[in-house]
């Protein structure tokens, strides 16, 4: 291992179903290197393990060739993650079950190797790198085609009994509302996520499925003074204060960070959303709510974070 910080790089992977963000990262937070490739989930898991593997190898090898030190590996996933066995459990959108990443990942690379779940990992980044950064106690929320979210304290984010800490989407908001895709009407990913937004709009608007219209649509609509895509809207803004309003009451944070491709309709949501909020709060204090300020570099950053934990190497905190 290189005594010089600065030659230091994580090599960190975010993968998603459609595709992987890639980069090494130094332990300041700085991206030296960023690539992008396709996953191709439907090739099947083993096909999907064999492109990571590859990729991070790739990867730490262009680090070596330009003279910096691949200290470890960080990788992120969707669905449920056992971060202490670094397993991939499960996840619909990669197909995973019970997939040991992270031994397979130190077998191939011969580097310390850190597994964690896309949301956290994320949240982890803007907790520590970007729009909670210096706050404590921070609820990072990304909105959607679901809605998930991590609940970071002084840097570190929760990950449960099982693995499966933070799944907002699925507290109850309106209990005859639309089914859930796990099973249950009502969940506030069934009533509030990007998805959900278009499916309501389609529905009320009688719109067929040949003709979808995007929650960013909806907002577009709404804010030109449509009454219909007003109405769509307010439901969704509310069901969101209704969850976030549960989620501080658990948490306590002092911010709320929004993530995700709803959260960049930008003051269109977060103006009304804020006093939705404001409305809900009696004596519980009330967090800022801020928009995610890093972007689809979020969960790199994150897994790398996760993965400069496990090494040992913490100076990134400050340095940004």
């Amino acid at each position: 291992m290189s005594d010089r910080v600065s030659d230091r790089v994580v090599v960190a992977l975010d993968v998603g179903g459609t595709g992987m963000k890639c980069a090494l990262v130094r332990p300041d937070g700085v991206v030296v290197r960023s690539e992008r490739h396709p996953t191709d989930a439907a090739r099947g898991p083993a096909a999907v393990v064999g492109t990571i593997l590859e990729v991070a190898g790739g990867l730490a090898d262009k680090a070596r060739a330009d003279g910096l030190d691949p200290i470890a590996v960080g990788i992120a996933v969707p669905g449920v993650v056992d971060e202490a066995r670094g397993v991939a459990v499960w996840s619909a959108n990669v197909g995973f079950r019970d997939v040991p990443l992270r031994d397979l990942t130190v077998k191939r690379l011969g580097l310390p190797t850190a597994l964690g779940h896309d949301v956290r990992v994320g949240g982890l980044a803007e907790a520590r790198l970007g729009a909670g950064r210096g706050t404590g106690h921070v609820l990072f929320v990304a909105i959607g085609t679901g809605i998930a979210a991590a609940h970071v304290v002084d840097g570190k984010a929760a990950v449960g009994a099982h693995g499966a800490a933070g799944e907002i989407g699925h507290i109850l908001v309106r209990p005859d509302g639309p089914r859930c895709g796990c099973g249950r009407p009502g969940c506030l990913e069934a009533v509030a996520s990007a998805a959900a937004i278009g499916r309501r709009y389609a529905e009320l608007a009688g719109k067929t499925a040949d003709a979808p219209v995007t929650a960013a649509q909806v907002a577009e609509r709404a804010a030109a003074g449509e009454p219909l895509a007003g109405q769509v809207w307010q439901e969704a803004v509310e069901a969101l204060a209704d969850g976030l309003a549960s989620g501080q009451a658990l948490f306590d944070v002092a911010t709320i960070v929004l993530g995700g491709g709803l959260a960049q309709a930008g003051d269109r949501l977060l103006t009304p959303l804020r006093a939705a909020l404001h409305e809900r709060m009696t004596f519980h204090r009330e967090p800022q709510l801020v928009a995610a300020a890093l972007g689809d570099e979020a969960g790199c950053l994150g897994a790398a974070l996760l993965a400069l934990d496990a090494v040992g190497v913490r100076d990134h905190q400050e340095k940004r």
